[in-house]
């Protein structure tokens, strides 16, 4: 049986994209050794005061970081590393920084469909090449509907998977998780951070021993 992988993250976390390319270089790794883990994405804020319409990034980002050029620094940081991990972040398209619940729920929704990574591939996208805003109903209906989700927008016009969200974002705030990407084996904390690859294989090899010997002892 598959254990199962939790990664908690959002989707307006750089590393969090650059942490999902890596995770892919690690599965394939551990797929070629036999060892496949479920993937099941899981919620968090970065901003949990973001007002529910988003603000404008540049302005946000230099009260958050202390100026625009600080802010643009870490950007250009980010762009190196995504660099490394065969991604392009288009900083000069991201215009808000939106308040992610809705978008939570989008992801929490693609679970229930099967369809769960190919939405989060899809809303990094958006946000991080694209420049849209994916604090938007209809941006984010259509991003869904062309991973292959279909009834988003009537999905967020009532309250379905919303306080799942905030409940699950608040227990990881409240067990202390501050950083995300964050890696979870059978609900177990591994590390958080975006990795390289081969590090992130070893570190769910090592997990996967570990488990089964307390398995194998119980």
């Amino acid at each position: 049986m598959a254990r199962t992988l939790d990664i908690v993250s959002d989707a307006i976390c750089p590393w969090c994209w650059i942490g999902k390319r890596n995770l892919e270089a690690a599965l394939a790794e551990l797929a070629a050794e036999g060892l496949r883990l479920m993937l099941r994405w899981r919620p968090f804020q970065l901003n949990p005061e973001m007002p529910e319409e988003g603000v404008e990034r540049t302005t946000y980002r230099a009260q958050k970081f202390g100026s625009v050029e600080r802010g643009r620094e870490m950007d250009a940081n980010v762009a190196e590393a995504g660099r490394a991990a065969g991604l392009e972040f288009r900083h000069d398209r991201m215009l808000r920084t939106p308040n992610t619940v809705a978008a939570h729920r989008v992801i929490r929704m693609a679970e229930d469909h099967g369809v769960q990574d190919a939405v989060v591939e899809a809303l990094f996208q958006a946000y991080f090449q694209d420049g849209r805003d994916i604090g938007d109903v209809a941006t984010l209906d259509a991003i869904a509907v062309a991973a292959g989700l279909n009834g988003v927008a009537a999905m967020l016009a009532g309250a379905e998977h919303r306080a799942e969200v905030i409940a699950e974002d608040m227990t990881a705030r409240r067990g202390g998780l501050s950083g995300v990407p964050s890696f979870l084996m059978d609900r177990h904390l591994l590390f958080s951070g975006a990795m390289p690859g081969p590090r992130m294989a070893d570190a769910f090899r090592r997990a996967h021993m570990i488990l089964s010997e307390r398995e194998a002892a119980a």
